[in-house]
């Protein structure tokens, strides 16, 4: 994470942004999704930018657009395609990145889709500072599945953000997140020793970044997986669970019995009763 003496704050996840994000311009390589949007709006932006992490399902990808417009008078907002360059990567996006769509506020300041994520971040910059109340309704959740019969925990977290080392090994991972490195760094794949993990795809994207963390964690022996962004809602592991059709697969998993084009509820629930 690094900011410009411009003050534009860069950063590979909107789950942890620095002091200095206030009244900056934000350049995030999270996804766009609603809960994404309420950490840039309770970071005190003046505009941000995002990934739209393939737009997908109910235009999950870029929910934040229209949560930034409702705030203030308007805190613009625009996202970067998932063709252009890699989710997770700020760096990536900014050298080019290109814009698939902007909010009301955003278009107000000329930002376009097609436009260079570098002139877009020039426009955001003559946005005002606003002081906004915090949004309401974006808290991310974290919850234990019950599963009848189940010799493994599942548990179904809206963020990788939320995964807690000890807690969570050895247990099934259903998240929201995408499936890509954040920043790059093969370390930042999972925070626990998982028996399994399901992430949104993303759109794929660029170079496959948006099912990037299969591969180091099948190094881990940690089987995982990602849903389609046209099936599931990312940033909401309900839908990853109850929505998702599988679209890739580490080796792990494929040992296992998953399978790219198989409904991930039918092998979370086989996986499940599978003992140690």
């Amino acid at each position: 994470m690094r900011s410009s003496p411009e003050g534009l704050v860069l950063a590979p996840t909107v789950t942890k942004l620095p002091p200095q994000a206030r009244g900056a311009v934000l350049l995030t390589a999270s996804h766009g999704g609603r809960y994404a949007g309420g950490c840039a709006l309770l970071a005190g932006v003046r505009a941000v930018v995002f990934h739209d992490a393939g737009i997908g399902r109910d235009a999950a990808g870029i929910a934040a657009l229209g949560l930034c417009d409702a705030a203030g008078t308007g805190i613009p907002a625009a996202a970067i395609g998932h063709a252009s360059a890699r989710i997770g990567d700020a760096a990536d996006m900014l050298a080019r990145g290109r814009i698939s769509c902007a909010n009301a506020a955003a278009a107000a300041l000329s930002v376009v889709p097609g436009m260079t994520c570098a002139e877009a971040l020039d426009r955001l910059a003559a946005a005002p500072v606003q002081d906004y109340p915090p949004p309401q309704g974006t808290a991310e959740a974290r919850r234990t599945l019950p599963l009848p019969g189940a010799v493994r925990r599942v548990v179904l977290l809206d963020s990788a953000s939320l995964v807690r080392a000890e807690e969570d090994r050895g247990a099934i991972l259903v998240t929201g997140s995408h499936g890509g490195l954040v920043g790059g760094e093969a370390a930042m794949a999972l925070r626990a020793e998982a028996w399994a993990a399901a992430f949104n795809d993303a759109g794929i994207g660029i170079e496959a970044a948006g099912i990037g963390r299969l591969a180091p964690l099948a190094a881990r022996g940690i089987a995982a997986v990602t849903v389609a962004a046209v099936s599931a809602r990312i940033g909401e592991a309900g839908s990853t669970l109850r929505d998702g059709v599988i679209s890739a697969v580490n080796a792990v998993a494929a040992a296992r019995g998953a399978a790219v084009g198989a409904r991930l509820a039918e092998v979370v629930e086989a996986w499940g009763r599978i003992g140690q």
